[in-house]
């Protein structure tokens, strides 16, 4: 019986596969309506998605033959939703992130900022957060812990060395720096199901807990979780910090392709990164209370011996910065792109004035034509073009009669590997469920259900998502989440003449909130690899961590979010047929101020 049942176990995929649209069948055969027809698919959808039956990228490709052999939407139109303006900034986000990592770049800014902010625990702690949170605001949530983790522990290993020691003298190079270690080692690979990228083996730390004192072990503990944290932190501050931002964007404008590109760069920076900032302090003090207790001066290295293993630390940090050498061509033009890029994106359309877009390339109603995909795949595209040397002519180490060109930044093989293609059918697969939704009459008919929840206040409503999304994001994809979530929410908003964003804003925040487990997230399984962490710590950590970020996003979205969206009034783009009451009702009816 036994062997039954682990033979069912090994084939539990394939068996999901095949009776899962089978069971649910009846649902179109009975109710032979559109409606019927996309919930069917939407369902199988949601199912494949959270049991990870299928690849992710794969189950998204299920409308373009559920669709049109449904009859719910023509096969032409589908695919079209495949590939939208965000998957554009998508790709065009991750060429310049790729230009950042193969120039070490990330390495070389994480490395300035821990020497000027120094390595005293609670500043180690505090300094490792920042470098992390900045960096991933812009690359891969994975690339930054995978650099990072190696690095605390790196720092720790001379911290918790005698400060007589010949290494702490020295301050020589550590090899826990290095991501790839010879020796047998703990390996973790895993599918990234925030960037959608593969997490490539690391490296465990040689943690031994039982031969380290109790105070060093938690400090150690401390250290590998602000890293996880702050990863996931971070990425919520950018549009292309991570996916599901990118997702509440292109979901907004297909739903409601009307709406005056209210969520871009600028906007969604002005209201995700004071929330971003507030969290990752609070952090900071919840870690720094748990691990390190509240000693402040020890906490902050006080005492000669301390301020000696401070100093070891920081002659270690010191060494790795100075093997990285001088800044070379390369790094300094992707520097300057990057900054470039930034720029551009801010001042594209702010809002609170005219922006470049605005001015330069104006369509008939003023708005700008450029887009944010637009100026990344720009810049994107400067990135091959460019030289990674001081152009000039060198000769060709195969063939010394011949001369060759320096290559440029970026070259298609670097991006062919470290590209995370199947985000963009990711991305895809949820714009085409939402379009399916709207195009079926599933969207108003929901909405229409949901019409009740008019009698629940809107702040309320807001935490109940945010803890709802949050809960649900610790065992499935944040971009799965969202993708199911937006869709309902925005039909809900509209059925109790609520600002969409009001209530879709909470949920794509709160989809990043995975503090609690090791599979919640790969930075979470990355430094959950290294060692000398157990899931009750990661738990009884990120459970708080849960807490405290649902209150911010509750906070945000009842504060400084409105003058950014004007959440004050139901919006004239979200208006249909079935919402024109909420305009005629008292002129514009209002969201209750905060």
């Amino acid at each position: 019986m036994a062997t039954c049942w682990q033979g069912l176990w090994a084939y539990r995929s394939y068996l999901l596969v095949f009776f899962l649209p089978i069971l649910l069948l009846p649902l179109p055969i009975f109710i032979p309506t559109k409606e019927a027809s996309c919930a069917y698919s939407i369902i199988i959808m949601a199912l494949f998605w959270c049991t990870e039956a299928l690849p992710l990228a794969v189950t998204a490709l299920f409308p373009i033959f559920l669709y049109p052999l449904m009859g719910i939407m023509d096969a032409s139109e589908v695919c079209l939703e495949y590939f939208k303006d965000s998957n554009i900034l998508f790709v065009g986000g991750l060429l310049v992130a790729i230009a950042v990592e193969h120039w070490n770049l990330h390495k070389r800014i994480a490395l300035r900022v821990l020497l000027i902010i120094g390595v005293r625990p609670a500043l180690l702690l505090l300094g490792f957060m920042l470098v992390t949170a900045f960096l991933s605001m812009w690359i891969s949530n994975t690339a930054t812990t995978a650099m990072m983790v190696p690095i605390a522990h790196a720092v720790l290993d001379q911290l918790h060395q005698s400060p007589t020691g010949k290494d702490a003298e020295k301050g020589s190079n550590n090899p826990a720096f290095e991501l790839q270690e010879p020796g047998p080692q703990k390996e973790v690979t895993k599918f990234d199901e925030k960037d959608n990228r593969q997490v490539h083996p690391i490296p465990a730390a040689s943690l031994d807990p039982t031969a380290q004192p109790q105070d060093q072990v938690r400090f150690s503990q401390g250290m590998s979780l602000c890293v996880c944290y702050a990863a996931s932190i971070g990425g919520i501050a950018t549009l292309t910090g991570t996916t599901p931002n990118l997702v509440l964007q292109g979901q907004v404008n297909s739903l409601f392709p009307k709406n005056g590109n209210v969520v871009n760069f600028a906007s969604w920076f002005g209201f995700a990164f004071p929330t971003m900032v507030i969290l990752l302090v609070l952090s900071w003090l919840w870690l720094q209370i748990l691990f390190l207790g509240f000693n402040f001066r020890k906490n902050f290295g006080f005492g000669e011996q301390a301020q000696e293993r401070a100093q070891a630390a920081f002659r270690v940090i010191q060494t790795e910065h100075k093997l990285l050498g001088p800044m070379s061509f390369a790094e300094k033009a992707v520097s300057v792109l990057f900054v470039t890029l930034v720029v551009l994106w801010f001042t594209r359309e702010p809002g609170f004035f005219l922006g470049w877009g605005n001015l330069a390339f104006p369509d008939k109603d003023g708005n700008s034509m450029a887009s944010d995909g637009t100026v990344a795949i720009f810049i994107g595209v400067i990135l091959f073009l460019v030289p990674s040397k001081i152009p000039g002519l060198t000769q060709d180490p195969e063939n010394p009669g011949r001369l060759k060109a320096p290559p440029a930044l970026l070259n298609w093989k670097t991006v062919n590997e470290k590209m995370p293609w199947n985000i963009v059918f990711l991305l895809g697969g949820g714009f085409a469920l939402a379009k399916g939704s709207e195009r079926s009459g599933l969207s108003e008919w929901l909405g229409k259900k949901l019409t009740p929840l008019e009698n629940v206040p809107p702040p309320a409503i807001a935490l109940i998502i945010s803890l709802l999304v949050a809960t649900f994001t610790e065992c499935t994809s944040n971009v799965a989440t969202t993708t199911l979530f937006l869709p309902i929410l925005a039909s809900m908003a509209q059925a109790i003449c609520l600002h969409p964003l009001y209530v879709m804003l909470p949920c794509t925040l709160a989809a990043s909130l995975a503090f609690m487990l090791p599979v919640a997230t790969p930075p979470n399984a990355i430094v959950f690899s290294f060692g000398g962490l157990k899931v009750s710590d990661m738990a009884r950590t990120g459970f708080l961590l849960n807490i405290i970020g649902v209150l911010i996003i509750t906070l945000a979205i009842n504060s400084w979010s409105y003058p950014i969206f004007n959440l004050h009034t139901f919006p004239s783009w979200a208006d249909t047929n079935n919402t024109a009451s909420c305009l005629a009702i008292q002129g514009n009816i209002t969201t209750p101020s905060p």
